[in-house]
């Protein structure tokens, strides 16, 4: 939904008019949220990737082709099969002779030599990569891609809807805890895939003792991931059984699309969250945040755009890393003012991005056979 609304803007300065194909993953019984008259959403599974299939029909149906890699999936950190999904859609493009960009993403970690060769060669052959954060750019760079520009994330842009109806009025301090399912769970394989130094359970529960006890909280848990068919990405059946044990802790409803989850985390005093959107969501909004990193994608944005408050799960304690929100809870002013710089730097990055797809449409436009097409 961000990128469609900075390619929607880029269209109209290139003098285009332009209708969209959303690609993406389609999990079992959840909405598809995007909708507009201009827009046509195709739901992948497995055997759309299948030669001839669903993805490379859709690929040239199209003149340009944007991946944004799921924001952080061009990776090999999540397994291979994610990873090759991930190639094979770009690999599908160049065969199709589309030129390719990639949105603003985290690039890599590649840790095997066969997929840092794979990665390199197909952004070799892309219109242009863009990193999100100083830390991609650089690992990129020293992979030796040249067609390379740092940006920020899109979800920047993400526009807000008023929070949802039942969000009570309240004389307390709002807090917000996005409690992410993957980690809590250990990841896909429940035997701590990403190689937590923190008791990630533990720390959550603590934190729940600690604040219900605080008659000027309000806690709300803030699910960001909602599928019906993996208990382990569930962030909100993991919340409703952590407000059963903890009385007096709200839950947020399972927000429709994503502009109703940055509404309600914008209506929040305080927020500290595991699943990186939701973290943007709550900066984007000038909420203060404590990001619980998982991976390094955390450290490499935010600390590109100056905010310094992450938290790393993978080298801190679990005592540690509880004393630290806490005391990013009570530096919340201070953090407040810090979350508005970061949003008007990212505003900034992503200016260049948006410029780059101007001056790109406006060259698909011209090679056109139907130039209103």
């Amino acid at each position: 939904m961000s990128n469609l609304a900075i390619l929607r803007e880029a269209a109209e300065s290139a003098g285009v008019s332009a209708r969209f194909l959303v690609l993406g993953w389609l999990d079992a019984g959840s909405p598809i949220y995007v909708e507009a008259e201009d827009v046509e959403v195709v739901g992948l599974t497995g055997s759309a990737f299948r030669p001839q299939g669903a993805l490379q029909r859709a690929i040239r149906s199209c003149d340009l082709v944007l991946d944004i890699g799921g924001g952080d999936s061009f990776a090999d950190i999540y397994g291979w099969k994610r990873f090759a999904y991930f190639c094979l859609s770009k690999a599908y493009v160049l065969t199709a002779r589309r030129p390719l960009v990639l949105c603003p993403q985290t690039i890599g970690p590649f840790e095997k030599p066969v997929n840092r060769f794979a990665a390199r060669y197909l952004m070799a052959r892309a219109r242009m990569t863009f990193a999100r954060d100083d830390l991609s750019f650089t690992y990129a760079k020293d992979l030796g891609v040249e067609r390379l520009a740092e940006a920020s994330d899109v979800a920047f842009r993400l526009p807000a809807t008023p929070p949802l109806p039942g969000l009570p009025k309240s004389d307390k301090i709002r807090v917000g805890l996005n409690v992410s399912a993957l980690l809590y769970y250990g990841g896909y394989n429940r035997s701590n895939m990403f190689g937590l130094t923190v008791n990630f359970e533990e720390l959550i529960r603590s934190l729940l003792i600690e604040w219900s006890g605080r008659d000027e909280l309000e806690i709300h848990l803030v699910p960001h991931v909602l599928p019906n068919d993996t208990e382990v990405e569930d962030d909100y059946a993991l919340c409703r059984k952590l407000a059963a044990a903890h009385p007096g802790v709200i839950v947020a409803p399972g927000f429709p699309h994503p502009s109703a989850a940055k509404g309600y985390i914008a209506a929040l005093d305080f927020f500290a969250g595991a699943r990186m959107h939701a973290c943007i969501a709550a900066l984007s909004s000038g909420v203060p945040v404590a990001p619980l990193a998982y991976s390094r994608k955390f450290a490499g944005l935010f600390g590109s755009l100056g905010y310094h408050a992450t938290i790393d799960l993978k080298t801190e304690t679990t005592d540690a890393a509880y004393a630290k929100i806490l005391d990013a809870l009570a530096r919340r002013a201070e953090l407040s003012v810090e979350a508005g710089h970061v949003r008007d730097r990212a505003l900034q990055r992503l200016a260049g991005y948006k410029d780059f797809l101007v001056e790109l449409l406006g060259e698909v436009k011209d090679s056109h056979v139907d130039a209103s097409a």
